[in-house]
């Protein structure tokens, strides 16, 4: 099948600290195989807001900065519409877990309020989705660690405590992308081509089953 997402929507998570060539990645796969993707963040009461890159690739300079715009909020949109859910590696899942109001102390009752947090678990209690976190980008669900418990993951060795403390099994596969039926997690940017086919696959198997 040449263009296996034709009719599929596909929502990436992005805050500041993304990494470029993850998120350019995206849009150039996605729009060779035919599907729709969204960029979603939280907007705050804002209509758009612009994100920096990090400086993901030790082979540029620190001024290689890029700016992302991004004008659609995880507020106004339901997890179920969409076949594909996806949150960006790098910090951008602790910039999503933001306790509102911006700069707000926060409470333990509160950890789990943030509306990206609660995004991705709304598409996590759906199985038809297909989730994937790359990286750093398991800290979406440790506020929820029920959603995490007892599904198998690879992740960033920074995330790995975090991980087991929420009582998911930690598995240290040799392509580092491991599928547990809807969640595919891969350990580092560095997989993301293997971490990206694995979503697809999957995606084209859910819809055959």
């Amino acid at each position: 099948m040449d263009k296996p997402l034709v009719g599929k929507r596909i929502a990436l998570l992005v805050e500041t600290e993304y990494i470029y060539d993850e998120v350019v990645y995206y849009k150039q796969q996605v729009e060779a195989l035919g599907g729709e993707l969204h960029l979603l963040t939280y907007l705050g009461g804002e209509e758009s807001k612009t994100f920096v890159n990090d400086c993901d690739n030790w082979q540029r300079p620190v001024t290689s900065m890029h700016a992302l715009t991004v004008n659609r909020c995880v507020t106004q949109c339901s997890a179920n519409d969409y076949d594909i859910v996806l949150c960006a590696a790098n910090y951008v899942a602790v910039r999503l877990r933001e306790i509102p109001p911006m700069g707000s102390l926060g409470s333990p009752d509160q950890v789990n309020s943030a509306p990206a947090v609660k995004f991705f678990a709304e598409a996590m209690a759906n199985r038809k989705i297909v989730k994937g976190a790359l990286c750093h980008a398991l800290w979406i669900l440790t506020p929820n660690p029920q959603l995490l418990k007892g599904r198998r993951v690879i992740c960033h060795t920074v995330v790995l405590a975090d991980i087991i403390n929420a009582g998911a099994t930690f598995v240290p596969a040799e392509d580092h992308v491991v599928v547990d039926d809807d969640l595919v997690t891969g350990r580092s940017f560095a997989d993301v081509e293997v971490y990206w086919n694995a979503i697809v696959k999957r995606a084209v198997e859910m819809e055959g089953g």
